[in-house]
């Protein structure tokens, strides 16, 4: 009797199945290159309404540069976990060229923009500066940092979906690849206090949605413990094996084919 050889494209198929699927999906680390996204075709011509919030955001982002890049530069300083060092050494050198990004973006919309970290932000670095151990530093710049990302990543999501403006739309889509990048090398180092991170505010009610109609036989079923109206179990089971059967036989008839 002859053995009938596997199809070398299933093999092949098969083969490419089990590589994707072993693949481990790709994490951030702290020697990883500076995350500046690829053209996406958005454009930067400085055109459309600039708001309220469209300039906020931009001195927010240059805010956020202007602590956590001597941050950054202190956790190389300051810290005796190597993984701390790296993660803030990559973080300080990915914020100067998101900063170079939105200095650019600030000129060609004419907004100004600060030169000092505000009040809070400065009080930060001056708490992690005066933390009287490594390990309580480590601590301090892990949690402050994750902290301030987790609170822009919303105010990045707003203005990326309403602005009128080309300029800050892009400005919106770097600082988001940035902030992403740097949340996941903050996480990397295993010390985040998740405890602490504020809460999300309650789901508003959908506007103009009432509640779901129940007829008087969904109500009749559900007292009876019976199954919702529709297509029966059996039913369902029944055309399941019918297509297992006739897949089964395409393929075997596939085979004598050969």
């Amino acid at each position: 009797m002859q053995t009938r050889r596997i199809p070398r494209w299933l093999v092949g198929t098969l083969a490419l199945a089990c590589a994707f699927l072993m693949t481990p999906a790709g994490v951030a680390h702290a020697d990883e290159p500076v995350p500046v996204p690829p053209n996406t075709g958005l454009t930067d011509t400085g055109n459309g309404v600039i708001s309220a919030a469209d300039r906020d955001f931009v001195v927010k982002v240059r805010l956020a540069g202007l602590w956590e890049v001597p941050a950054g530069n202190m956790a190389q300083e300051k810290s005796d976990n190597a993984n701390v060092a790296k993660i803030g050494k990559a973080i300080a050198a990915q914020h100067v060229a998101l900063d170079n990004l939105t200095i650019a973006a600030a000129k060609k919309l004419g907004i100004s923009l600060p030169n000092k970290p505000n009040g809070d932000q400065q009080a930060w670095l001056n708490e992690m500066k005066t933390a009287p151990t490594a390990r309580q530093f480590e601590q301090l710049f892990i949690d402050r940092l994750r902290s301030a990302h987790g609170k822009i990543f919303p105010a990045i999501a707003t203005i990326r979906a309403t602005t009128r403006n080309d300029t800050v739309r892009k400005l919106a889509q770097q600082t988001n690849q940035f902030v992403m990048t740097h949340m996941t090398l903050l996480e990397s180092s295993g010390i985040v206090d998740y405890a602490a991170l504020p809460t999300a505010p309650a789901p508003a009610a959908a506007a103009g949605l009432g509640p779901v109609a129940i007829d008087n036989q969904m109500l009749v079923a559900a007292e009876k413990g019976e199954n919702m109206p529709g297509l029966s179990n059996t039913v369902i089971l029944l055309v399941l094996a019918a297509a297992l059967v006739v897949g089964v036989v395409t393929t075997m008839r596939i085979f004598r084919a050969r």
